[in-house]
């Protein structure tokens, strides 16, 4: 059964044990990142004064979807989700979406780092005194690396793409230790990898935390990501209604480990992955660039479970930019509304960063495709807002002048209501063992994984819950860690 490793250093965790007392770091655990009232009162306290995104170890605790949308002081809640009319998606499913903009960073990769980091820095195998955390990424993950490290006290090395917004780099300088910029974009996970192998042979003490690779990332999203998706079924499930299923973009395929736990609760249900089509390598082997940061393409993640997973397509990077305009700018606005969309919801359609809107196009062929109606409901996740992305708004501005009302009806004819299931593909037990054969290229003849392990990720039945059955113990390691340091009491 495959697992997490766990094995304690004693003399390493007496270090990190040292640290946390004296930065006054209490680590949440999985249990109450779930449930965030199950916080010591000490942390509630704390945090009525402290600023979502501030550099406080108090915040390590907001690593959750539950927390009340402020940004300072806020409490916790339920989850932050929002579900959208048929008069902008123009289907009859509904389409529900978790909120990411109210974690710190605002995206929810905060989370899938926490995942990585705490299992290590509980049994002492990662040492914050002498050890650098290294974060590739293609965007928001390193950022999330980066803020995990600081409110621990680790020293960080981010790495992403010269190609990401504006607003990641001028942020991250904040924060990282150190930067480094790849060649190329969000498809360029290939250059991310190389520089890791750099780093490792440099023979500088460091870690290297690989999302795409790393269960830590998996088993947050299955487990906090999953649960807070439960939550919001048992809210929103009438009598009436069916869960169909969860479809998400699959930058390092984290986040999709959410459909594994829901598909145990609704057996039924659908797993759906989506990229750009403009780098298609899922839907037909295909490489290429694209505009939708946070995804990474050109190789299958480690993580993905492709042999539970349903459904791919494909989402142009045309309609993402363009819908961005459309739901950011005055014109497009005041046309959104006379077309019979809420103002409620329109004043809310800037919480859709890029990889938001390919999750919302996604969920809307998903619909089409399967021909659901009312009572059918598709859940996905707006991992970031587009206050990540005004430089890009800008950007297009710049080159295409001011946005119109002929632009929005065109956007809004084309992108959304004349979105298709063209470029899509309901998988075979065939199609899905292609997609899980292309592992073996990036994963055992780049990056040396073991052969062994991608045959067993396919025929062994025991494999993936092996890591799913993990969280007690590492909450387990998590609260006896918090014991030695000695600080919930104060």
């Amino acid at each position: 059964m495959a697992k997490i490793d766990l094995t304690i250093f004693p003399d390493r965790l007496e270090n990190t044990i040292k640290r946390a007392r004296e930065r006054n770091i209490i680590i949440p655990t999985f249990g109450q990142m779930k449930n965030p009232a199950s916080a010591p009162e000490i942390i509630k306290r704390d945090l009525g004064s402290i600023g979502l995104w501030e550099l406080n170890p108090r915040n390590l605790f907001r690593i959750t979807w539950k927390n009340e949308p402020k940004e300072t002081g806020g409490g916790f809640g339920g989850v932050n989700y929002l579900e959208l009319p048929k008069s902008l998606t123009g289907v009859d499913a509904r389409i529900i979406v978790l909120i990411g903009k109210w974690f710190p960073t605002g995206a929810h990769k905060v989370g899938a780092s926490f995942g990585c980091l705490v299992p290590r820095l509980v049994t002492g195998q990662f040492d914050p005194v002498t050890q650098k955390a290294v974060w590739p990424s293609t965007g928001n993950f390193c950022r999330g690396g980066a803020y995990d490290s600081n409110l621990l006290a680790c020293q960080s090395i981010a790495i992403l793409p010269e190609g990401m917004s504006k607003e990641r780099f001028d942020w991250l300088k904040t924060v990282a230790g150190e930067i480094i910029a790849t060649p190329g974009s969000e498809s360029n996970v290939k250059e991310i990898f190389d520089k890791c192998w750099e780093l490792r042979e440099s023979g500088e003490d460091l870690m290297i935390f690989n999302q795409f690779e790393e269960f830590g990332n998996y088993l947050w999203h299955y487990e906090v990501t999953g649960h807070a998706m439960e939550d919001v079924l048992k809210k929103e499930l009438g009598p009436r209604d069916n869960f169909r299923g969860v479809i998400l973009t699959t930058g390092s395929a984290g986040t999709i480990a959410c459909g594994d736990y829901l598909k145990q609760l609704f057996p039924g249900s659908l797993i759906g992955a989506s990229e750009a089509l403009q780098c298609p390598t899922l839907l037909e082997n295909g490489f290429g660039a694209h505009r939708i940061e946070g995804i990474g393409d050109k190789h299958v993640p480690w993580i993905h479970n492709v042999k539970n997973t349903d459904l791919i397509t494909a989402i142009d990077d045309n309609a993402v930019v363009n819908i961005s305009r459309l739901f950011n700018d005055k014109a497009g606005q005041e046309y959104l509304v006379r077309k019979g969309v809420p103002q409620e919801i329109v004043s809310k359609l800037d919480l859709l960063g890029f990889s938001g809107i390919a999750n919302m196009l996604s969920a809307i062929k998903m619909a089409k495709y399967y021909e659901m109606s009312e009572n059918d409901v598709v859940l996905t996740v707006l991992t970031d807002s587009m206050q990540l992305y005004q430089s890009r708004l800008k950007e297009m501005h710049d080159e295409f002048g001011q946005y119109s009302e002929v632009d929005a009806a065109a956007h809004f004819a084309q992108y959304l209501y004349g979105q298709t299931t063209n470029n899509l593909l309901d998988l075979t037990y065939q199609d899905q063992r292609r997609v899980h054969n292309l592992k073996y290229f990036t994963w055992v003849e780049q990056q040396g994984r073991e052969y062994k392990e991608i045959i067993d990720q396919w025929y062994d039945r025991d494999y993936w819950t092996g890591f799913q059955s993990q969280v007690d113990e590492i909450d387990d390691l998590i609260t006896e860690f918090n014991n030695k340091v000695g600080l919930i009491d104060n």
